[in-house]
């Protein structure tokens, strides 16, 4: 027979104090919910007990040591708080500070529940893009564990406050470029389903690194929008954007040249290629797109110039909405031209914040309509979580970019510490 290997100090005591509480308590275990009821019992005790010796870290004394107290702050009693744990659920006496300084660590603020790893998948499952449902068959095939629709809700709906405060937090001093973009989704309001705008930043650090700045649901698309958008990423801590990237946003330059007036515009070239050629017939398009790439990638912006005026002649009579578009919108489409190559494969397009917003609408094409505005945020939340974790490193060419960078903007950059 096996025998038993020697206990460590910690589990001789905890086998006594079991062995003593079973004994003066008069409890029987007879089945697997007595063993819950007493492991519920000694995880509350437990908890209040870290919770309370964490109180004593927080303000530097213990309970009754008032001799040692070197603060302004004491405890101000206790709050009740439920917790759900695998062993069911049961109430803990949170202790409270005065200054409300103290953050609970063993139960965070937000936290309701010690099952965080099983929490964890159905978080991971839904930045996936899993429906409710697909979660709710998922963990009673793979854990034997029924979730129902309210309780993957609750769980997610924990995520808005971080959402809240990622929406807040510190941004770099300075970004090489942003670029702006938005995409659509159906959502129900008030009774009606109804088309939703998320407009999303998307920028490039001058260290090379991606980061989404900020993601904005519901307003629509105006001056005062963008304005609100460009005070609120100064107030997070941006001084500067050296160059932004747009698809012809209503009301963006406007906005971005009140509070970034120095920044740099390049409307993307691929969208207005696009919205040139919608209607040109399939027998014209193949010359006229040659024609056109004369425009676009042609060494210096005189020589745009000149092939813009000559694709005016050859094309004016037949599609004249294309020229007129390319000569009104100049002096955003030819941003790139001041540029060396690198930067202009940087500028040119807005491919960048593209490829992003295509991984979000994979995520959330199982989706056809969100329940509420925070439905949408948190799933796009929790989705961009899950695609820039991959985001390590930078570019490989980043270092041509970025000495190119600190000759064209050295008055801007100067002085700053990047």
């Amino acid at each position: 027979m096996a025998r038993r290997k020697t206990d460590s100090p910690q589990k001789a005591a905890m086998r006594e104090m079991m062995h003593d509480y079973l004994k003066n308590n008069d409890i029987s275990i007879k089945n697997g919910t007595d063993v819950n009821s007493v492991m519920r019992d000694m995880m509350s005790v437990l908890l209040e007990g870290v919770l309370e010796e964490e109180l004593d870290e927080e303000l530097g004394y213990s309970k009754y040591d008032y001799r040692n107290k070197d603060t302004d702050n004491s405890r101000n009693g206790h709050s009740q708080k439920t917790i759900h744990t695998s062993y069911g659920d049961m109430d803990v006496a949170v202790p409270r500070d005065r200054n409300g300084e103290y953050e609970p660590q063993i139960v965070k603020k937000y936290q309701n529940t010690i099952t965080q790893d099983m929490e964890e998948k159905i978080l991971s499952m839904y930045a996936k893009g899993m429906t409710t449902g697909d979660i709710e068959s998922h963990m009673r095939e793979l854990y034997d564990i029924d979730i129902s629709d309210s309780t993957v809700s609750r769980i997610t709906d924990k995520i808005l406050p971080v959402v809240r405060e990622w929406q807040e937090r510190p941004l770099e001093e300075v970004y090489a470029v942003v670029f702006m973009d938005a995409i659509h989704y159906h959502v129900r309001s008030e009774g009606r389903i109804v088309k939703r705008a998320v407009y999303i930043a998307l920028g490039i650090d001058m260290e090379g690194k991606k980061d989404v700045p900020g993601m904005y649901v519901g307003e629509n698309e105006s001056a005062k929008f963008w304005l609100s958008i460009m005070n609120g990423l100064k107030n997070r801590g941006i001084e500067d954007i050296l160059i932004a990237c747009v698809d012809g946003l209503s009301g963006f330059p406007q906005a971005i040249e009140a509070v970034y007036p120095q920044t740099e515009i390049q409307q993307c070239i691929i969208h207005q290629i696009r919205n040139s050629t919608k209607f040109v017939s399939y027998k014209d398009i193949k010359k006229l797109m040659a024609d056109l790439k004369r425009v676009y990638a042609a060494p210096t912006e005189d020589t745009a110039l000149n092939e813009l005026e000559i694709f005016k002649d050859n094309w004016d009579s037949k599609y004249p909405k294309i020229y007129k578009s390319w000569h009104d919108n100049w002096a955003t489409l030819s941003t790139y031209f001041k540029y060396p190559e690198a930067v202009r494969r940087l500028i040119y397009t807005t491919n960048a914040i593209e490829g992003f917003n295509r991984q979000l609408r994979k995520v959330t094409k199982s989706k056809t309509v969100f329940p509420s505005d925070d439905s949408l945020l948190k799933m796009l939340y929790l989705a961009t979580m899950d695609i820039t974790k991959k985001w390590t490193g930078h570019r490989q060419d980043w270092g041509q970019i970025h000495s190119q960078l600190e000759i064209y903007f050295e008055e801007r950059l100067s002085g700053r510490n990047l």
